[in-house]
């Protein structure tokens, strides 16, 4: 992770990851194997080196019992809790460019 306090979303993403993964008291291997997914790729993952597609959100919290949700305000709390505004401005907005 960075040293300032300022995290990138797959910062914070991996973080979360790891602290699910081993609250389940799964290694990186057997997470990999229930989701699918490599075990080097969840380890770029934690490392906030990679940034999981909403596909990868999904299998991963289905082979950690949790809801994807719960994964992504995890997240976002990490985030908030480091001073970081996740809500777009100006024209980059979603409701500024709608329809």
């Amino acid at each position: 992770m960075r040293r300032d306090s300022q995290l990138t979303i797959e910062e914070a993403f991996g973080s979360t990851l790891q602290n699910l993964r081993k609250a389940r008291k799964l290694s990186q291997e057997e997470l990999g194997f229930e989701s699918g997914y490599h075990r080097t790729y969840i380890s770029q993952l934690e490392r906030g080196r990679k940034s999981p597609s909403l596909k990868t959100i999904f299998q991963l919290a289905a082979a950690l019992n949790k809801p994807p949700s719960e994964m992504v305000l995890r997240v976002e709390r990490a985030l908030f809790a480091t001073g970081q505004n996740l809500v777009p401005t100006g024209a980059e907005s979603d409701e500024n460019n709608a329809g």
